[in-house]
């Protein structure tokens, strides 16, 4: 057991050596900072260090190669990429000094400190600058829906990055979100071969839109338009047929028989005698008994056709969309059942059917609602297809 404790914490070690090893051969520095400096907080290790060592100060030279070309460059498209490596450059100091000044097996492992904060502040305000000028152009000139987002997000980082140094960017904000919304306005419709209520009609999209929402930028409106508001597409949600079938009820016979346990007569001779078995009790004949189970099967359908079609106002008022189609079935079934004769006759399994309630027909209008029901979810996945497609 003492042999075989070193061999495992070599083997832990060559491990650990051969991952860092493929980390640094994709350039995955800061991630080999991260292990070795984690193992050398808990013991110096020189194979540990020098890795450490190694991925630090490749890790530096490349960011430090991309800003001093960023910077000559000078395009304000870079100030956040400037800003976010002196962050890293920052962050990669700071985990380094948690195990230097390092020394081990006679080298000693030391960084000089750099202090990075003033070219972090300076490309902050640069790049909120950048994207506050961006956001503004867009905001006060826009030409699509799209220059408002763009303008919403450039306002959100300028925001994020320079805090409240900019005027009524609060509002500059709400209003680019605003404006750049599409509208959308779900409309139920049915033809007139399709007779539904109002009330129904409308319960077919009363269904919870937060998870249409395939965009932040689009909202949903549902049946009546709200005043003022300047709707930039219709989905109209159209029943083209509602079928319901005639009243279908059957039945089916099953007969029965068998010798009863409680019906009998006495067996007697010629003479009309009881007659009795050797123990000398009375010879029991018992009957035989039947029984007819009738079935009742009764069965009604509905079933809805329709489409989902996305018409863009923002143009000529043209169907943007192929339509997605949609259907719904339901069933009404029932089965009852009805005992003529013994029902001693009849299997106790089979005759426990007969608890089962005959239950009435229901009304065309009961079917229909029941399928509109049904057909909810069917209508939401086909208007958040059809918003995912076609809604800009």
């Amino acid at each position: 057991m003492k042999k075989i404790f070193p061999l495992l914490i070599s083997a832990l070690i060559l491990s650990s050596c051969a991952s860092n090893t493929k980390l640094m051969q994709v350039g995955n520095y800061d991630k080999v900072i991260h292990k070795t400096t984690k193992k050398l907080m808990k013991k110096p290790n020189a194979k540990f260090a020098a890795e450490m060592d190694r991925a630090y100060q490749l890790a530096n030279e490349r960011d430090l190669e991309r800003i001093t070309y960023l910077q000559r460059e000078d395009n304000p498209d870079f100030y956040g990429e400037v800003m976010t490596r002196y962050s890293a450059l920052k962050m990669r100091q700071s985990k380094v000094r948690t195990v230097t000044p390092l020394n081990v097996d006679g080298k000693t492992y030391q960084y000089d400190y750099i202090d990075y904060d003033a070219k972090i502040i300076e490309f902050k305000n640069k790049a909120a600058d950048e994207h506050f000028r961006i956001g503004k152009m867009l905001l006060e000139a826009p030409k699509t829906k799209m220059d408002f987002r763009e303008a919403h997000y450039n306002l959100l980082r300028a925001r994020e990055l320079g805090g409240n140094k900019f005027p009524d960017i609060d509002k500059m904000i709400h209003d680019a979100y605003m404006m750049g919304i599409s509208r959308v306005l779900v409309v139920p419709v049915a033809d007139e071969n399709a007779p539904v209520t109002r009330l129904d009609l409308e319960s077919l999209i009363t269904f919870d839109p937060s998870g249409l929402k395939g965009s932040e930028w689009i909202e949903y409106h549902f049946i009546n338009p709200t005043n003022g508001v300047n709707y930039d597409y219709d989905v109209v949600v159209n029943i083209h047929a509602i079928e319901t079938s005639p009243d279908n009820e059957t039945e089916e016979r099953n007969e029965f028989k068998k010798k009863s346990a409680i019906e009998f007569d006495y067996y007697k001779d010629a003479s009309g005698n009881v007659m009795k078995d050797t123990a000398g009790n009375d010879i029991k004949l018992y009957k035989d008994v039947e029984a007819t189970m009738i079935k009742t099967h009764k069965e009604k359908t509905a079933s809805i056709r329709g489409e989902v079609v996305v018409i863009d106002r923002t143009g000529a008022n043209e169907i943007t969309s192929m339509p997605v189609a949609f259907s719904s079935n339901h069933k009404f079934e029932n089965d009852s059942y009805e005992v003529i004769g013994k029902s001693e006759a009849i299997p106790s399994t089979e005759l426990a059917k007969t608890q089962m309630k005959e239950l009435p027909f229901p009304s065309e209008a009961e079917l229909i609602k029941v399928c509109l029901e049904k057909a909810q979810p069917v209508v939401r996945d086909a208007v958040y297809n059809s918003s995912q497609q076609y809604i800009k």
